[in-house]
């Protein structure tokens, strides 16, 4: 089977996870794609093939060689974004794209632009792979599942190329922040791993988001509006004091490289109660502390001002593996010199976000990020270039041979 059909294949298959869901997987569809994965890993002659009870799959491409060389690993996420639907997903392959706008969907006038998405000028006389307006893709991390599959079964298929022993690992729930969550690090055994979890070709990021999440519940005092003054607390009006008291410019749509932010991600509620929701980040770590403390003292203010009425949950989420990964730089150079001897130019940069990598590293498994060559990600105007698919599948094989060769 060919990479393309390979992530076509993937991404006919809904696996949108549930952050609302306790369970893990937090949607039992994960498993289709899971049970798929399997076997064709048992149809291609991977060893020590095991899918467990949470959905997680992982498999030994055995060494070839009998030097000394490191176990190395590579890692993606069955999971797609709750952001959009991912159920009956329909892509289709734009031939030699033109530079021009792409009709997406005809009835609904979706249109994929490069006036909207200058990048797609990037790729002009690509073949790209793109939905048809009613879906997102799912190249994050279809991309990645089917690059690391082809990866594994070209080596195979070139038993002169000399490696060591490779695991392979897929998880669930990647998307909703806890892909990580069930990982064993001591069964999976490599010395360091990749998770092809990156967009653009060339990508490679070892510096993250530090990352909390923050919840604010508010409880007003409703009176008849006809009788209310002096008497009233709306709940609705507070939470939006809440958002005002936050720097304006120190949002996602202001910010960039290594800019961290608030990001307002629920407001919702009546004048008796109400919810808000935020996402904090910074690549900086005293910034990112700073920027919880900031919140903390909004929330304490205002509950000076409305009689402790709000209560605040916050929660650090992940870290950034920058200091787990600059011990280890070799993993980055194999990588970078990886890239380098398959055409592809990398380009080393920070994430802005995070990866099950972020969170392996601090579980002591060195793992930094690789492009996957997806755009747009969790949205209908998701595109995958099917060039950049295949260079992150020989990234994935000249690593295995570089780490073995050195």
């Amino acid at each position: 089977m060919n990479i393309v059909d390979r992530f076509i294949k993937y991404a006919r298959i809904d696996t949108q996870s549930d952050e609302n869901s306790t369970q893990t997987p937090s949607t039992q569809k994960q498993f289709i794609l899971a049970k798929e994965v399997e076997k064709e890993a048992l149809e291609m002659g991977l060893t020590d093939v095991s899918l467990d009870n949470n959905c997680y799959l992982m498999a030994t491409l055995p060494a070839n060689t009998k030097k000394d060389v490191p176990v190395i690993g590579f890692i993606a996420h069955f999971d797609t974004s709750p952001d959009m639907s991912g159920e009956k997903v329909t892509p289709r392959i734009v031939k030699a794209y033109d530079g021009k706008d792409i009709l997406l969907n005809e009835s609904s006038g979706v249109v994929l632009s490069p006036t909207d998405f200058p990048e797609l000028l990037y790729h002009v006389g690509e073949d790209l792979i793109v939905t048809d307006g009613n879906t997102l893709l799912g190249a994050d991390d279809k991309a990645g599942i089917a690059e690391i599959m082809n990866a594994m079964q070209y080596l195979i298929e070139h038993p002169e190329i000399e490696h060591g022993k490779i695991r392979i690992a897929f998880t669930p729930d990647e998307e909703i922040g806890r892909g990580a969550d069930k990982f064993d690090v001591a069964k999976f055994g490599a010395h360091w791993a990749y998770t092809m979890d990156g967009s653009e070709v060339g990508e490679l990021e070892y510096e993250n988001f530090n990352a909390a999440s923050a919840k604010i519940e508010i409880q007003g005092r409703n009176v008849h509006p006809g009788y209310a003054k002096g008497k009233m607390i709306n709940a609705l009006h507070v939470a939006n004091e809440l958002v005002a008291m936050l720097p304006e410019k120190e949002r996602p749509e202001h910010t960039e490289g290594y800019e961290g932010f608030f990001h307002l991600i629920g407001i919702n509620g009546t004048v008796d109660e109400a919810k808000v929701s935020f996402i904090i980040r910074d690549h900086d770590s005293l910034k990112f502390e700073a920027r919880k403390r900031l919140m903390s003292e909004v929330v304490e203010r205002l509950n000076k001002r409305y009689d402790n009425r709000l209560t605040l949950d916050m929660k650090d989420q992940y870290y950034n593996m920058k200091e787990k990964i600059e011990p280890v730089m070799h993993v980055i150079e194999y990588a970078f010199h990886a890239m380098e001897a398959v055409g592809v130019k990398p380009n080393i940069k920070p994430i802005r976000g995070g990866t099950d990598g972020a969170r392996l590293s601090f579980m002591g498994l060195p793992c930094p990020n690789i492009f996957a060559g997806g755009m747009n990600f969790h949205g209908r105007y998701e595109f995958l270039p099917i060039p950049s698919l295949r260079k992150a599948s020989e990234v994935i094989v000249k690593i295995a041979e570089l780490v073995a060769r050195n």
